[in-house]
């Protein structure tokens, strides 16, 4: 129940847009006002121009042109509200008002994003930077920012606990600077703690909570990015590059400290001489930590308590044995673990790489293809901000490694994928998966907490999913769901008994929602079909067989972000 994140971009070359080219697409959407799908692809042309460092360049510390953005966007949102307050009133039959609902959902998705995605982040970052900063601290604090973005929407899978390791190489500090010196000496790696290897700085930043709400640990981490002088002056150089891997921890292995909140790094009570300096983050259990440590030697400091503790001291381990190559002993480290996991690793020493680890099916990787930059998370939503396209690991079938090279961010050629097995995995673009999940779907609003959001949200949801499907005919009520919702070949498939089993899955009030749809089936069925409700967490751990090709699966979500549910269906779907 633990989220992780990850930033590795390389140095942009799409000039940055101006404020005519930005205010000239806005203008072109509200002269397309009658035509949602042509304002939703006028709209769409800004909100590229806004991505990544040219847009965050383009908009930091230029109060004016956001002014001049928000004036066109609230036009457009209330366009948008006319649109959405149309589809209540007229005559449609219910493939059009699919297809009218589908436009009506795009052009609110786009609108969300530009206001509370890129105008969002380029104030927080203008807020972490302070004033004049230049175009390498810009990047360097956008990474850290979207870290912060992809925790947030992260945390309601894990939240006592939460840290940030920032890479900084290609800085103008000097490795004899007494501030790094002094904030060297913490072997517990807690927050503000600095590691200098080579020409590369490694900051780290916690925190830790065993009570509290959902935000307050990015608020806590936000705080000492913004007052860290240090990180301002690694960053302030003109050639200064970052990365970024974070990490969000609801604990299992280990109590709820500093100590014990993740990235954690490879140092032992007794160092030894060659071993590389190693920071990693666990999703899962390694359920064999305890072995390891042993097998091993390892020794680490009391408050350390952790299983993921292992990671970076093998790797840093294995590395002194293999030398250079970073990725075998990876490797080596993630095939003797037991237990099903995600896994992160990065290291100083080769700070324009970031490793990746998944082994079972209780974890998940998702790698974004942002523009120069990859976005790494274990949920799609952690993602989305920057991109709908991403790769997702399959850890399964043996496990999967990926190695990331800065050089190709944003790419396949910048990912090496492998098996456990060392054998090489290469990537195509089927593998590219694009997401239809927005930030808009996942967005918290004011809400304490998401059941709360969504018990508030309830109503309204019903309505739209029943908006159109009941229809009176010869005056009587029956439903009229349409093609896309049941298509002609589900319908086939039941008329010709080749589906034999329903299973109705959700989590939470979903599940509860299936079981009296799974009721009332079963009722009109006569019994005619196997149809059982069951939570999609029961089903994915006890209820897959290897050919799942006789069973309709009838997911329930009200957002459609449940995390547990959409894993259950991609598992079903594999079978």
């Amino acid at each position: 129940m633990c989220g992780i994140i990850g930033i590795l971009s390389r140095p942009s070359t799409r000039p940055v847009p101006t404020a005519d080219e930005i205010i000239g697409g806005l203008e072109a959407a509200l002269a397309r006002c009658g035509d949602p799908t042509a304002v939703t692809t006028a709209a769409h042309h800004v909100d590229d121009l806004l991505k990544g460092l040219p847009g965050l360049i383009a908009l930091a510390g230029h109060h004016e042109l956001a002014a001049s953005i928000t004036a066109r966007l609230d036009q457009l949102d209330a366009y948008a509200a006319e649109v959405e307050a149309g589809l209540a009133t007229g005559d449609r039959d219910t493939e059009e008002l699919e297809r009218a609902s589908a436009a009506s959902i795009a052009l609110a998705d786009v609108l969300w994003s530009l206001r509370r995605d890129r105008l969002r982040t380029a104030l927080a970052v203008t807020d972490l930077t302070g004033r004049q900063a230049g175009v390498a601290a810009l990047g360097g604090y956008l990474a850290i920012q979207q870290s912060f973005s992809a925790i947030d929407r992260m945390e309601v899978r894990g939240r006592d606990s939460a840290g940030l390791t920032v890479f900084v190489w290609g800085h103008d500090l000097d490795p004899a600077d007494p501030a790094l010196a002094d904030r060297s000496r913490d072997p517990l790696f807690q927050t503000g703690s600095v590691r200098t290897s080579g020409r590369c700085l490694t900051f780290v930043y916690k925190a830790a909570a065993e009570i509290g709400e959902l935000g307050d640990n990015t608020r806590v981490m936000r705080h000492a990015v913004a007052a860290d002088q240090l990180l301002r002056r690694a960053l302030s150089g003109p050639n200064a590059r970052t990365a970024v891997l974070g990490h969000t921890r609801w604990a299992s292995v280990g109590i709820i400290s500093e100590p014990n909140a993740h990235p954690v790094d490879s140092t032992e009570l007794e160092q030894h001489g060659g071993t590389p300096f190693v920071v990693g983050v666990l999703n899962g259990d390694v359920d064999n930590h305890a072995d390891l440590r042993v097998a091993h030697g390892l020794r680490f400091h009391g408050p350390i308590t952790t299983d993921a503790k292992v990671i970076p001291a093998l790797v840093a381990r294995h590395g002194e044995a293999v030398g250079e190559d970073l990725t075998e002993a990876f490797r080596r480290t993630v095939a003797s673990f037991e237990g099903s996991v995600a896994v992160g690793v990065g290291s100083p020493d080769h700070p324009d790489r970031l490793l990746l680890a998944l082994h079972g099916s209780g974890q998940g990787v998702y790698i974004g293809l942002a523009e120069d930059r990859f976005v790494v998370a274990s949920e799609p939503y952690g993602v989305v901000e920057e991109t709908a396209a991403y790769v997702r690991l399959d850890g399964e079938h043996g496990g999967q490694i990926v190695e990331l090279d800065a050089a190709g961010a944003g790419t396949l050629a910048g990912i090496r994928r492998l098996g456990y097995d060392g054998g090489a995995q290469p990537l195509t673009e089927a593998d590219i998966v694009t997401t239809e999940v927005t930030t808009r779907d996942i967005d918290r609003g004011d809400a304490p907490h998401f059941l709360l959001k969504e018990i508030t949200e309830s109503p309204a949801s019903l309505a739209k999913t029943l908006r159109g499907k009941i229809v009176e005919v010869d005056g009587h009520l029956r439903a009229a769901v349409g093609e896309r919702a049941l298509p002609a070949s589900v319908v086939e498939r039941l008329a010709d008994g080749s589906i034999r089993r329903i299973r109705v899955i959700g989590q939470g009030t979903a599940a509860v929602a299936g079981q009296s749809t799974a009721a009332l089936l079963d009722v009109l069925l006569g019994g005619a079909l196997d149809v059982d409700a069951i939570t999609a967490t029961e089903l994915s751990g006890f209820g897959l067989r290897v050919d799942m090709s006789d069973t309709l699966a009838i997911a329930v979500s009200q957002s459609g972000t449940t995390t547990d549910t959409n894993r259950t269906v991609d598992l079903l779907r594999a079978r």
